[in-house]
């Protein structure tokens, strides 16, 4: 398995040790993780401090305070937000901002949770590192709380002229408006709060639309005082700084406190005697039959408490979990999946980031009648578990996939250090030990040795945690038709109710305080504020980009890579085969061959049989589509279609992973009606009830699509298109199921073979040897040419005809794009202009779309290689308004004016975008991409020297090339039915389209 990572040396410390003001209570090394960690406790305030050490250059830091609301008038999140809005030391609007434009930060954000409130950063840049650290520490002990930024980012009402209709605004309000347009999200909030009526979780710690405007200035300050205080805080660090440093930091912002009682234990909810049952509505939107659009969930708190429980009982528990939900073979799901009473599972399984831990599991797409049937099934698959136990084949395949998890801790772009310090605030944010989380050996080997004495070890979790648990909770949503029509009155009650008796002179107040308020937003914050903001120099950035070597060799006609990176006994397989040869009419189609290869099982064993055998062989097995296109410097490269299999494993298991990879490319069991048919009733409900959190990314494909044929391509499959293009797939399926399994062995023959095939390896240089013989058989299995020639829209252009539209969805909140192609408009891109559409981005749009217009978020997107350049907005009340913002956008480039200083300030963040951390698959997959797509390191060190190079007149080129996008852009809009009307009412004009 995976070797543990190499450690720092640290300087030897005895218990009861004081360093800057922090008394050593505990060291330990923990293997499984590579570190010495110690637990140091601040003597002025109580403070705990936990000191990871370790040779990882990512470095982390966190802040986490224990936030446990009462209510859900959202004061946690509203504060994470409101903290982050200037602090003594830095007093400027948001310096949270001003970090994103200026450090090479990896990781920079804050979260809330029902429970706690975190405020994490992360960089690999040592002197950057504690610039974040500072800023974030300041924010959150000494902020600059005032009446205007609880407006701000919670709520308050807006009127900007008499005879306007007053409105409620605020960044938190209209976040948790766009929150409750998921369905999803709606059931998983109710199945948590349900199961806990008499504690914390049992509110809604994001703050819930309707009770946010209740949100008082005292209570917000007050929840401030009583919480935010060193005393109810837990810091951790972690990586490979020196740990000295660490604790000076710490305590010179904790040296001025003095401790302080702070009562913020989470209370344990009392037991239920027998279960409850409970029904609400949502918004289903407009279709056709909302008959079927019953969603319903049966949910369980189990205990003791996951700070109280046995290590090795809680990884029971997770592969109990694993067993039942987490593979489309896993029993419990298979048996909703195959019931057809539903067209998804919900649920999410077990929970543990709570105090008490829950299991949750339903489905969506159900009719009235079928809720109650959903229900008496997932008690029989549990009877049965508790009868006759799991076949070994799932046993092993969960618990090695679980094991190899642990033992890999690949977190992909977020940092390791912060997926660790959420693992240890399971167990010790309730004051129990932090590293229990942490350590899984000895528990992996409890388990398998107990598997091995034959004990009936998930036989009697099932019994104790479900079958003899009567806290149970059913949560059953159903669809209302009127719903948004009652959520919109409801507000306008609320609007009425704020405003009842208001006096002209109080409108007038109203009027003045709103121009206050947006005059504020929209000023400058002075220079010299700003200049306090710790930033680096150009002299701390690496000049020369960062490059990967590989080695490169063809075999059979197959290019094959190998990066030889040390990546601790696992060998990472990516292949791309090509899929240039699939016709138009066929690319729906292809997305679906490529998820499903391998979900519908083979040949040689039926789907189930199979995820057991990627699950116990390997480390995981995946197929996916690419689409993109070659760098040319007019953007208009030519298309590349390609189907990416992605695998891992241990070295010993790299004849099985390249056995099974040939399997299910050659041996796939495309005639499989049920599974195909299943499969896709569950994308089409997975994309309906994603497109409502989505929309930005909707809107922007949509967008892309009338530019780019590559973007057409991949909007065919998986965007609107895509999803209309599955509704009459299912159709087919039912009505004239022998064409699609001829049009599924045309793209099996089209694609699967080595003509056009790239093999990429990673992998440490001395296990490579040991992979060629199995990849060279892997090979031979493979036709060598394919059974077609080139797609037309890979020769030729294939568009999206370019129109404004307009997509209604069940949506409080809108999301707004606007684009164009500024090659196709006779503009020639470079790296400085990156750096200023990043710029626009985090000033201007920042401010005018999120601060001022209170949506969540506005930004744009500039893609140097394709030549698109895109507006969009994230959870937006409005429309026009919006686009009124990005149509000065070009004005403001045009205008602009940057010191020396704020110039250095946006190359620092910029280079910091470029030069992502990424872990050693990470970085040989991307190094595998740009040689695929022919973005050689000449170009990447061209484009990093332009950004270096970059002054005010790159802004000012920009904005003269926004200025035809004001002119000539379409505009894709994704929201509720009413606002794009009321749009079209102000003459936007859009082409409305009802998709949900």
């Amino acid at each position: 398995m995976v070797a543990a990572a190499g450690t720092t040396n640290v300087t030897p410390r005895k218990t009861g040790e004081v360093v800057n003001g922090f008394a050593l209570r505990r060291e330990e090394y923990v293997k499984e993780i590579g570190s010495v960690t110690r637990l140091w406790v601040h003597q002025r305030t109580g403070t705990e401090l936990m000191s990871v050490s370790n040779d990882d250059e990512n470095k982390t830091f966190g802040v986490v305070l224990r936030t446990p609301p009462n209510d859900s008038t959202g004061v946690p999140h509203i504060l994470e937000h409101s903290v982050l809005c200037g602090s003594e030391k830095y007093p400027v609007k948001e310096p949270f901002v001003e970090l994103i434009k200026c450090s090479l930060n990896t990781f920079l954000n804050a979260f809330t949770y029902p429970d706690k409130t975190c405020y994490p950063v992360a960089s690999c840049n040592e002197r950057d590192f504690y610039n974040l650290v500072d800023v974030y520490m300041d924010a959150v002990f000494h902020p600059t709380l005032t009446p205007d930024t609880l407006a701000q980012e919670g709520h308050h009402l807006e009127l900007d002229k008499k005879g306007d209709d007053v409105s409620i605004k605020g960044v938190v309000y209209n976040e948790m408006k766009g929150a409750y347009s998921s369905s999803d999200r709606v059931l998983a909030e109710l199945s948590q709060r349900m199961l806990f009526p008499d504690t914390t979780y049992g509110v809604e710690s994001g703050g819930h639309p309707r009770d946010i405007p209740d949100l008082t200035w005292e209570q917000f300050k007050g929840f401030y005082d009583q919480y935010y205080h060193p005393s109810n805080a837990r810091m951790w660090f972690y990586g490979d700084e020196a740990e000295e440093m660490r604790l000076a930091k710490a305590n010179s912002f904790l040296k001025d406190f003095n401790r302080l009682e702070v009562k913020s234990a989470v209370g344990l909810q009392k037991p239920w005697s027998a279960p409850k049952s409970f029904d609400f509505t949502y918004d289903a939107g407009s279709g056709p039959d909302l008959s079927k659009k019953y969603m319903a969930t049966v949910n369980w708190l189990l205990n003791p408490p996951v700070d109280q429980i046995d290590p090795a009982e809680l990884l029971t528990l997770s592969v109990t979990n694993h067993i039942l939900l987490s593979m489309s073979a896993s029993p419990l799901r298979k048996a909703l999946t195959d019931s057809q009473l539903g067209e998804d599972v919900v649920g999410g399984g077990l929970e543990t980031d709570l105090r008490q831990m829950t299991f949750s599991v339903g489905l969506k797409g159900m009719t009235e009648d079928s809720v109650e049937k959903m229900e008496k099934l997932v008690f029989e698959v549990f009877n049965d578990v508790k009868e006759n136990g799991f076949p070994k084949g799932l046993i092993d395949a969960s618990l090695n996939t679980i094991e190899f998890r642990l033992r890999e801790n690949n977190t992909g772009s977020f940092p390791k250090g912060l997926s660790l310090m959420l693992r240890a605030m399971t167990t010790w944010l309730h004051d129990a030990d932090p590293l229990l989380p942490l350590k899984f050996e000895t528990a992996v080997a409890n388990l398998r040795s107990r598997l091995e004495r034959n004990e009936p070890v998930f036989q009697e979790c099932v019994s104790k945690y479900i079958l003899d648990n009567p806290h149970r909770a059913s949560v059953v949503l159903k669809p209302d038709p009127e719903f948004s029509k009652k959520e919109d009155a409801a507000e306008a009650e609320r609007i009425t109710k704020a405003t009842s008796g208001f006096s002209d002179s109080d409108y007038e107040r109203v009027i003045s305080e709103t121009q206050r308020l947006k005059a504020q937003q929209a000023a400058h914050d002075d220079p010299a504020d700003l200049a306090k903001i710790p930033t680096l120099t150009k002299a701390d950035l690496d000049k020369k980009v960062k490059t990967v070597s590989y080695d490169r060799h063809d075999d059979k006609g197959v290019t094959i890579l190998h990066h030889p990176l040390n990546t601790s006994g696992v060998v990472y397989v990516d292949m791309t085969l090509d899929m240039s040869h699939v016709p138009t009419e066929l690319l729906p189609l292809m997305s679906l061959f490529s998820g499903a290869l391998t979900e519908l099982g083979t040949t040689k064993q039926d789907f189930v049989s199979l995820q057991q055998s990627i699950g116990a062989e390997t480390g995981g097995l995946r197929a996916s589509t690419l689409v993109s296109q070659m760098w040319a410097t007019d953007g208009n490269g030519p298309a590349v279609a390609k189907m990416t299999v992605r695998g891992k494993g241990m070295v010993s298991q790299v004849p099985a992973l390249f056995d099974l990879i040939g399997e299910v490319l050659m041996d796939v069991d495309i005639n499989n009606k049920e599974r195909v048919r299943q499969l896709l009733i569950e994308e089409r409900a997975g994309i309906e009830s994603g497109i409502a959190g989505s929309g930005h990314s909707v809107a922007g494909g949509r967008l892309g699509a009338m530019f780019r044929t590559t973007m057409w391509a991949d909007e065919q499959m998986g965007g609107v298109d895509f999803l209309k293009a599955v509704r009459k797939l299912i159709d087919r399926v039912e009505n004239n199921w022998d064409s699609v399994v001829a049009d599924l062995r045309t793209i099996q023959q089209l694609v699967v073979s080595r003509e056009g095939m790239m093999v990429n390896i990673t992998t440490t240089g001395s296990d490579f040897p040991t992979v060629k013989p199995s990849l060279a058989s892997f090979l031979d299995r493979l036709p060598e040419k394919a059974a077609g020639q080139k797609a037309s829209w890979i020769i030729n252009p294939t568009l999206l005809p370019r129109a404004n539209e307009g997509l209604i969805v069940p949506s409080a909140v809108n999301y707004v794009g606007k684009a164009a192609n500024l090659y196709d408009l006779g503009f020639k891109l470079k790296g400085g202009h990156s750096l200023a559409s990043k710029h626009l981005g985090t000033s201007y749009l920042w401010d005018t779309v999120r601060v001022q217009g209170g949506a969540y978020g506005g930004f744009c997107r500039l893609d140097t290689k394709t030549g698109m350049f895109m507006y969009l907005s994230y959870r937006d009340p409005n429309v026009t308004g919006t686009l009124k913002g990005y149509d000065g956008a070009p004005d403001f480039l045009a205008n602009i004016n940057l010191s020396e200083d704020d110039m250095t300030k946006s190359i620092i963040g910029m280079i910091g975008a470029l030069d992502s951390y990424q872990l050693p698959d990470s970085k040989g997959f991307g190094s595998a991409l740009r040689f695929l797509l022919g973005e050689t390191d000449e170009r990447r060190q061209q484009r990093r020297d332009e950004v270096l190079g970059a002054n005010v007149k790159d802004f000012r080129e920009l904005g003269e090339a926004l200025q035809a996008v004001r002119e000539q852009g379409t505009v894709v809009v994704v929201g509720g039915e009413d606002a794009l009307k009321k749009a079209n009412d102000e003459g936007l004009g859009l082409n409305l389209e009802t998709i949900v």
